[in-house]
C-alpha cells in the first residue's frame, strides 16, 4: 500500500492498494462493469455536486467577512464599486450551484416513486457535475484574490479551500469522462433527456435570455449536432440551463434575472468575474449572500 501525497483533501487520505492471491468474486455480468456500478457512481457524483456547492458557499462567506471588514481609501471594500460587482458575480455562480444541488438532491429522493425524477437524475446528475465542479476552482480563486495577500498564507482557509477546489471535478470521472457519459446517457436513455427538457421548459417565457438559450439547446439535439468533440460545450449550455432553471420560483427574481442577464446573454458573459456588463441587482445579491 501506498499513500499518496496529494495536492489537497489531506484529511481524506488516499492510498493506491495491489492485492496478490487476494479472494474475490465479480459483481454482475463480464464487460458490465460500468452499468453495474452506475447507480453508486450517480450517487457519489451528487456528493461531488454538493461538495463544490459547498465549496464555493464557504469561499464567498469568507470573502464577503473580510471586504466587510477591511477598508481602502476611506471605504469598506465591500462597498467599493468594482469590488462589489466581483462579489455580486461570485454569489450568482453560488446560487446557481446550490439551487441545482438541492434540485438533483431532490430528485434522488423523488426516484424510487417516480420515473420521470429517475430520468431526470440520470442526465441532469452527470451535467451538474461535469459544469459545477469545473467551475469551483475559478471561483475560489476569485474568492482568494477578494483577500489579498491575506488570501495567499496558511493561516486563513483560503489556500487550503484552493487545494481542494480541483478534486470535485476530477473525482467520479474527470471532464471528458464526464460530457461523454451525458452523450451515453442521451443515446440510451432518451426519456432522461425528455426529463431534463420538461425540467428546462417550466421556466420559457420567464426571461428573454433564457428562452434564447433554451433555443439553443435545441439546436444542440438536432440530428448530427452533437458529437464527442462538442460534448463539452453541449454539458456548458445545459449545466447553465439547469441552475437556472433551479432558481426560477426558488430564488428571487432579482436572483434570477441577474443570473440569465449575466450567464446567459452570449453579449454579457465575460471570461472573469466582475467583468459582465450585465444588469444585476449588485446591492441585493451582497445582502442576500452576506453570512452577517
Amino acid at each position: 500500500m501506498r499513500l499518496k501525497d496529494k495536492l489537497g483533501d489531506r484529511a481524506n487520505a488516499s492510498s493506491e492498494i495491489e492485492y496478490h492471491g487476494a479472494y474475490a468474486e465479480m459483481i454482475g455480468e463480464p464487460g458490465r462493469g460500468v452499468r453495474t456500478i452506475i447507480d453508486m457512481v450517480q450517487h457519489t457524483r451528487l456528493d461531488c455536486i454538493v461538495g463544490s456547492a459547498g465549496g464555493m458557499r464557504a469561499s464567498l462567506a469568507q470573502a464577503l467577512w473580510h471586504t466587510e471588514h477591511r477598508s481602502a481609501f476611506q471605504k469598506k471594500l465591500i462597498d467599493q464599486p468594482a469590488m462589489s460587482r466581483v462579489l455580486a458575480d461570485l454569489a450568482l455562480d453560488s446560487e446557481g450551484a446550490t439551487a441545482l444541488a438541492f434540485r438533483i438532491a431532490r430528485g434522488f429522493d423523488n426516484a424510487p416513486d417516480d420515473e420521470r425524477e429517475a430520468a431526470f437524475v440520470r442526465l441532469a446528475t452527470p451535467v451538474a457535475k461535469y459544469w459545477t465542479c469545473k467551475r469551483q476552482p475559478g471561483f475560489v480563486y476569485e474568492a482568494l484574490e477578494c483577500h489579498g495577500g491575506a488570501g495567499f498564507i496558511e493561516e486563513g482557509v483560503m489556500a487550503r479551500y484552493f487545494r481542494a477546489a480541483p478534486l470535485n471535478a476530477i473525482w467520479e470521472g474527470s471532464g471528458n469522462v464526464i460530457a461523454l457519459d451525458i452523450l451515453r446517457a442521451i443515446g440510451r436513455e432518451p426519456d432522461s433527456l425528455e426529463a431534463v427538457v420538461g425540467e428546462v421548459a417550466k421556466a420559457q417565457g420567464a426571461n428573454g435570455h433564457y428562452d434564447r438559450h433554451a433555443k439553443r439547446l435545441a439546436e444542440w439535439l438536432e440530428p448530427g449536432a452533437l458529437n464527442e468533440g462538442s460534448a463539452r460545450a453541449f454539458a456548458e449550455d445545459m449545466g447553465l440551463a439547469l441552475q437556472a432553471a433551479a432558481l426560477y420560483g426558488v430564488a428571487p427574481d432579482f436572483v434570477f434575472d441577474g443570473f440569465c442577464n449575466a450567464r446567459l446573454d452570449p453579449e454579457a458573459r465575460s471570461y472573469g468575474y466582475g467583468a459582465s456588463e450585465a444588469l444585476i441587482d449588485t446591492a441585493a445579491l451582497i445582502a442576500r449572500a452576506a453570512p452577517f
